[in-house]
């Protein structure tokens, strides 16, 4: 039996496109729009659905099953913080593999770090990965078609039980899991004990973990005290990215390395000339990240007494 992921199906977010207005439901009492000047895909694939659309507000848009996935204006946000910890923290990353990762930001900024040798990036939908080639460059800055970058287009659940490979980092770009969705069973305790062995000495694994707003932090809550059964370090973090209108949450786990240990001084000698092309991450950024306010300490803590009390009704299989 699987460490469940909650004590009740996580409610996905609604999707509304009513007139020229697109409407993120957060909870059932809070909800987000943005007006739309025009819808570019609404489909649904055979795994999820998916909207491409230009708010005025924040560019060019990517929503997948109700969530807002990432946004022209603030992207970069999401995606530094996804991947630089990680790839400074360990030292010397050569082999990377993303699961999910459709819009190819995250193999833009692994792929900064001349040092990597191959980034593996594997999502499910092939069709989805097809118009972020077309209409999100801006986003991937074709480095999805990179002689470094090797696409697949599979289950990344499949990939990582099946493959004899082993990787330096491993990043999970998945959607919020839904009961039914294309990344329901990779958030399992079992799933991630199997691919921890895929990871080499000193390995990383790095996820988005879900909202970091108080009212949504249970998710992110469940999911760090899963990923505790497997990691010996396990290191939240939070950055605001305003087209989420929450504090999105992150969670860096390893057998071994620290990531606040490393001082700001660090972090900036190990970036070098990479410093100069982010604009979100560096030295002072990363000492923010790891020193988390006090709320959220006191707010994960409160979760993990929940959980812990709580018997649990719904597992993902």
């Amino acid at each position: 039996m699987d460490l469940p992921i909650t004590d009740a199906p996580p409610t996905p977010s609604e999707t509304e496109l009513t007139g020229e207005w697109f409407k993120e439901r957060f909870t059932p009492h809070e909800s987000h729009s943005h007006q739309i000047r025009k819808t570019i895909i609404q489909t649904r694939t055979k795994f999820q659905n998916a909207i491409l659309a230009d708010s005025y507000s924040f560019g060019r848009c990517l929503v997948l099953d109700g969530e807002m996935q990432s946004a022209q204006l603030d992207e970069f946000i999401y995606h530094e913080c996804l991947v630089q910890p990680a790839l400074l923290l360990h030292p010397n990353p050569k082999d990377v593999l993303i699961l999910g990762g459709g819009e190819g930001a995250t193999v833009r900024e692994i792929l900064r770090h001349p040092g990597v040798r191959r980034v593996t990036m594997v999502d499910i939908d092939g069709e989805v990965v097809d118009f972020c080639k077309q209409y999100l460059k801006e986003w991937h800055q074709g480095t999805l078609t990179h002689p470094k970058t090797r696409l697949i287009i599979d289950d990344a659940r499949k990939f990582v039980l099946e493959t004899e490979e082993k990787f330096d980092v491993i990043i999970s770009d998945l959607p919020t899991p839904i009961e039914g969705g294309p990344a329901y069973q990779l958030y399992t305790v079992e799933f991630y004990r199997k691919m921890v062995k895929k990871l080499r000495p000193g390995g990383l694994f790095i996820a988005q973990a879900g909202s970091g707003s108080l009212l949504q932090l249970h998710f992110h809550a469940v999911l760090a005290n899963t990923l505790k059964k497997v990691f010996k370090v396990v290191r939240p973090f939070y950055a605001f990215v305003p087209s989420f209108d929450v504090p999105w949450a992150f969670l860096l786990c390893s057998q071994k390395g620290d990531p606040i240990q490393l001082t700001a001084a660090a972090v900036d000698r190990r970036l070098g000339a990479i410093k100069n092309k982010l604009r979100f991450y560096d030295g002072e950024a990363h000492v923010g990240l790891f020193h988390i306010p006090k709320y959220l300490r006191e707010s994960l803590r409160r979760e993990k007494q929940i959980i812990s009390e709580k018997k649990p009704v719904f597992f993902f299989k």
